[in-house]
């Protein structure tokens, strides 16, 4: 009888927990169709955002601006949802459009242009530094194909495609102008992105707010904001002024930036994400609101904790200053924006833990949090990064989870699923325990250029979501670091948006390879079979961030340990844990020597680059198969000069002098080869990074420092001493021409010279003397002006095919 009565009480138990979670789901779902209605009435009118979506056909397609005719319509034609519609245009009048594209905004009718010239003309659009576009297999116009079907109609699968991680604004966006802008956003519409982070320019909006309302000097800024190549982080308070001071200039000239973003986001009728406070505050703070609370954390990745750019200050969202701050930060945004977004992204609690764990708490915290931005805009929506479920699990149990989802209102808060492509939390949390979510993809680090992917993972995880009981998904998002990479990932990423049901991976890439390239050929597509398998395949559950000996050199002494101590498995260690208040930043397991990651056969992958180079004659003026062929060759150079390094020492541990001058002169000429090799296309220049930042520059002054601090952010990137290293050094590193000669090189060779001389003169390898001359030569590096070439030089498929006779065949 007792058992029964348990079992009874359980049931009842189960009921109302599944009763409440459902209530919490209808609560919700409700809750975001007001926002998306209340989002539809901010849109630009229809005409307006018509001649936007002419705007990108004309910048993509200028011949053929009358081959199309554009118009907005209501969701009542979709169903109540958005969606785009493709027919055949109909007309007796000669020269009239052929095409005709309907979109509920214009962001619908551009992803509709990009759908029927993907799949009816085999176009391919990709960022200008991975290819570019391929237009040449349009038709003329006139002869455009017409829609077999009469019309073809897409609906999106979910409200939003998201995009942007915080910090992409500095790996990618920073040194950007108008120009280059443009071309993002037009990217964007054609991706049918509709919910993009805009961060651009805030610090101007904090100086306004600081010195008109709280009585902070612009001296005390300088100490507040970082350099333009570290802004990401001073927003999020990991660290102050390093990189910096930022000058009026600066302020100004990004704000009218961000004006010109945000106003051809809202032509196209995307809805941008803006920032809000969340807590990180100047210094000078405490000193004039003494009583309130206002406590300095910890080091951040310092190596001595230095306090010019260590240790920020963090207001608690308890004082009443954080709602009186929060709410004059999103007024002012008002101000310089208008009204144009209910939804504003805040992070305060990523690896920032809150002070105590328990719930009551931590649902406290979360509604001062959103009384910030509510007081203000009292339809706000806070869009938060999920990462910290993930980063620190170890805090963030269930209870804790539950008490910051509830503590505002259901569906007023929105949780990014930053790492659904590898790591997804929505499995484990019960959707976010009812908050609706949005289905992200990291994928890259550091911007990073390493040829990797989940594509099977990306073409099923936003759809097995979606289809899932209780399933609170509204959206699918890249939230990656660094772009610029791997353009197949990006595109199918993109393409989730209005897939609706499961299809086969092999049989899109047949056709994203004939897009991509213009032509059939069978040795694309069977190279594109075996990448598809190994390269972009990769399931061992590691975030790929590249840790190849050539970009991120082993800061070790080989004398302390023996062959047998190195990590035989050719991958890096699962993520076991972050750096104290690191944010997005991965590191690996101590050991003596960690493997470069590593999740397929390097031999499928010289297969593979083989057929590349089959095809060569056929694909050699096509600048996306150039990029693509020197980005594999570059891949499978950099896994060799792996094991040539490990040869090497290896060489060195059994005191082989002849074999360790061998290894060791063969990883250099790797690096000095692969440079070659990169500096035969544009796309991978250290040269076009650093003069995109001087060009930002009005004097001398500010070119020297923009200089630095994009020199820095791909090298050292925070402080260091004498004999001790930056903490995050290489973690931006970059395979790029120059970067390679220039950075690279001269520091294997300070290392391997060491190691000679310790076999030649009987003495112990001494790290420190190692240390101390490449620590000195980089902080010389960083601070240097030497130009670098900003144009490619040399034949791309002819230094392939030498390349590969030499090392792969």
């Amino acid at each position: 009888m007792q058992i029964s009565n348990s079992l009874i009480l359980l049931s009842l138990l189960s009921s109302l927990i599944l009763c409440s979670s459902s209530s919490s789901i209808q609560e919700s779902e409700a809750a975001i169709e007001s926002l998306l209605k209340r989002l539809d009435s901010k849109r630009s009118p229809a005409s307006v955002q018509e001649a936007a979506a002419r705007g990108v056909l004309q910048r993509l397609l200028p011949t053929h601006l009358s081959s199309f005719e554009f118009k907005i319509v209501s969701k009542d034609g979709c169903d109540g949802r958005s969606c785009f519609r493709i027919s055949n245009y109909k007309s007796s009048r000669r020269n009239s459009p052929q095409i005709l594209i309907e979109g509920t905004t214009a962001t619908e009718i551009t992803s509709g242009l990009h759908w029927y010239l993907k799949y009816l003309c085999y176009v391919h659009v990709s960022w200008d530094k991975t290819g570019g576009i391929q237009i040449a297999s349009v038709p003329k116009p006139g002869a455009l194909p017409r829609v077999s079907d009469n019309v073809v109609i897409i609906q999106r699968a979910v409200p939003w495609n998201y995009y942007q991680n915080v910090v992409t604004s500095s790996y990618s966006y920073v040194w950007w102008d108008w120009e280059r802008w443009e071309k993002e956003i037009d990217w964007m519409a054609l991706q049918g992105i509709n919910l993009p982070l805009a961060f651009t320019g805030q610090e101007a909006i904090w100086q306004k707010v600081f010195t008109e309302d709280f009585n902070i000097t612009a001296e005390d800024l300088n100490d507040f904001f970082g350099g333009p190549a570290f802004l990401a982080w001073a927003r999020m308070g990991n660290l102050h002024a390093w990189g910096g001071p930022l000058s009026q200039n600066w302020l100004d000239k990004q704000l009218l930036l961000q004006k010109q973003i945000l106003a051809r986001m809202l032509e196209l009728g995307m809805t941008p994400v803006l920032p809000s406070f969340s807590g990180n505050v100047p210094a000078a703070l405490k000193a004039i609101y003494p009583s309130a609370n206002i406590s300095r954390l910890g080091e951040w990745n310092t190596v001595d904790a230095d306090p010019r750019w260590c240790c920020t200050f963090l207001l608690d969202p308890s004082d009443p200053l954080f709602v009186e701050i929060g709410e004059a930060f999103i007024k002012q945004q008002f101000k310089e924006y208008g009204d144009i977004t209910n939804i504003y992204n805040c992070d305060t609690f990523n690896e920032n833990s809150p002070p105590t764990d328990d719930p009551t708490y931590i649902s406290s915290l979360g509604s001062a949090v959103y009384a910030a931005m509510s007081k203000a805009d009292k339809d706000a929506v806070w869009l938060m990064q999920g990462w910290l479920f993930y980063s620190d699990s170890s805090f963030w149990k269930p209870p804790q989870m539950k008490a910051l989802l509830h503590s505002v209102p259901f569906g007023k808060m929105i949780v990014l699923d930053l790492f659904a492509d590898v790591k997804p939390i929505w499995k484990s949390s019960s959707q976010f325990y009812g908050t609706p979510y949005i289905w992200c993809m990291l994928h890259n680090f550091g911007g990073n250029i390493e040829m990797y992917g989940v594509l099977d993972a990306v073409a099923s995880g936003p759809i097995d979501a979606r289809l899932s009981e209780n399933s609170t998904m509204v959206g699918v998002g890249m939230c990656m670091e660094g772009i610029e990479n791997n353009p197949v990932v990006f595109e199918l990423m993109s393409e989730m948006a209005f897939r609706s049901d499961k299809f086969q991976v092999k049989e899109w890439l047949k056709v994203y390879s004939h897009r991509r390239y213009g032509k059939e050929l069978h040795q694309i597509e069977a190279a594109w079979e075996i990448l598809h398998r190994t390269i972009y395949n990769c399931t061992d559950g590691v975030a790929d961030h590249n840790t190849d000996y050539i970009v991120q050199f082993p800061d070790w002494d080989p004398t302390l340990h023996s062959r047998s101590d190195l990590h035989q498995e050719n991958q890096m260690q699962k993520i076991p844990g972050i750096y104290r208040n690191r944010r997005f930043m991965l590191h690996e397991i101590s050991s003596p020597l960690t493997q470069p990651h590593l999740w397929y056969d390097t031999q499928d992958a010289i297969a593979a680059l083989k057929l590349f180079l089959d095809a060569g004659n056929e694909l050699a003026g096509s600048l996306t198969y150039r990029y693509d062929l020197v980005d594999l060759t570059r891949q499978s150079l950099s896994k060799l000069a792996n094991q040539v390094y490990l040869d090497a020492i290896s060489a060195f541990q059994n005191k082989d002098a002849n074999a360790l001058v061998v290894q060791s002169q063969k990883f250099l000429q790797l690096i000095k080869d692969i440079d070659v090799l990169l500096a035969a296309d544009d796309n991978f220049l250290l040269g076009s990074w650093l003069e995109s930042a001087k060009s930002l520059a009005v004097n001398s002054d500010e070119a020297k420092q923009y200089e630095w601090n994009a020199r820095t952010q791909v090298t050292m990137w925070f402080d260091n001493t004498k004999y001790i290293q930056s903490k995050l050094h290489d973690y931006a590193n970059k395979f790029w021409s120059g970067l390679l000669q220039g950075y690279y090189f001269p520091r294997a060779s300070m290392y391997f010279s060491h190691l000679s001389k310790s076999l030649s003169e009987d003495k112990a390898f001494s790290l420190e003397d190692w240390r101390k001359e490449w620590i000195a030569y980089s902080n010389e590096w960083q601070a240097g002006t030497e130009h670098y070439p900003v144009k490619a030089q040399g034949d791309a498929l002819a230094l392939a095919k030498d390349l590969y006779e030499k090392y792969l065949r």
